[in-house]
């Protein structure tokens, strides 16, 4: 057999490059978060920008830990979010194999509620669910926000696991039953881990959006020891009169509140990717 030699081509050389510069261009934001959180606030404001932390260290964290309202926020917005990814999933799962297994009256109405429920902006609700939480007397707590924010995210939640649902043939279920198994026993052993990859898509779509939503918990929460991250964050920023603002504190505070999303990526990335692609090819 010949060996072929592979062609050198210009075209792929380019696409390669330009991958690469996108890439880079991603990640620097992300880099200088880091490289910031490392150096000097008298550093970090001068007129020459300092591209490697040389001279840097930890001093920065050590003050946001010192300010010892960092964990309080951590466990808010891992309360609020844990809450809201496990009802979203829940209630967006089952509204999905609805809508994609069975055929009922008033099924076409759902999926159209659904969608333009999607449409409808989240600053025209600010008043309307603000009123609502204060007479159910559920302001300030992790409750709360929880129902406001498994509201928001469960109709995009239902599109993406309805395509996943769609895309298992009900005849695997059937078959399985022909077998001798029942209907609840062949979802659970042959459907459900096929839609693994797919309750992870969701489930990452939804922590992300608990985790990062500002507005709603600036609304809801109005109490300091009720902060999520995203608001005690904004403490960093929001600088007193009588001293400027520390942007090596304020990186390091950012730091600390990506962290947790880094890891959640690094845990069920395998999964993620399996899901996209599946979400991407059935439906």
């Amino acid at each position: 057999m010949r060996t072929q030699r592979r062609r050198f081509r210009p075209g792929r050389l380019a696409a390669s490059l330009i991958a690469i510069l996108v890439a880079a261009a991603w990640a620097f934001p992300v880099y200088w978060m880091l490289n910031s959180s490392l150096l000097p606030n008298t550093v970090l404001t001068s007129t020459t920008p300092r591209f490697w932390p040389w001279g840097g260290s930890l001093d920065n964290f050590a003050a946001v830990f010192a300010e010892g309202s960092f964990w309080p926020a951590l466990g808010m917005s891992v309360a609020i979010t844990l809450t809201t990814v496990v009802f979203c999933l829940l209630f967006a799962f089952l509204a999905a194999l609805a809508i994609s297994r069975f055929r009922f009256r008033g099924r076409a109405s759902f999926v159209l509620a659904v969608l333009f429920i999607q449409m409808l902006p989240a600053e025209g609700l600010f008043i309307a669910q603000y009123k609502l939480m204060s007479s159910l007397s559920l302001l300030n707590t992790v409750t709360g926000v929880s129902i406001l924010y498994v509201a928001a995210v469960v109709p995009f939640t239902i599109w993406m696991l309805r395509g996943f649902v769609a895309g298992v043939p009900i005849e695997l279920e059937e078959a399985a039953m022909v077998d001798g198994l029942s209907r609840t026993q062949a979802f659970f052993r042959i459907t459900f881990p096929l839609l693994a990859p797919g309750l992870v898509a969701s489930g990452v779509y939804a922590f992300l959006q608990a985790w990062n939503e500002f507005t709603v918990a600036l609304v809801i929460l109005q109490k300091e020891e009720y902060r999520t991250l995203p608001l005690w964050l904004r403490g960093f920023v929001q600088a007193s009169a009588s001293r400027a603002t520390d942007w090596g504190q304020v990186m390091a505070a950012s730091t600390l509140v990506a962290v947790p999303v880094i890891i959640f990526f690094m845990i069920v990335q395998g999964r993620l990717t399996s899901g996209l692609v599946a979400g991407a090819v059935k439906g």
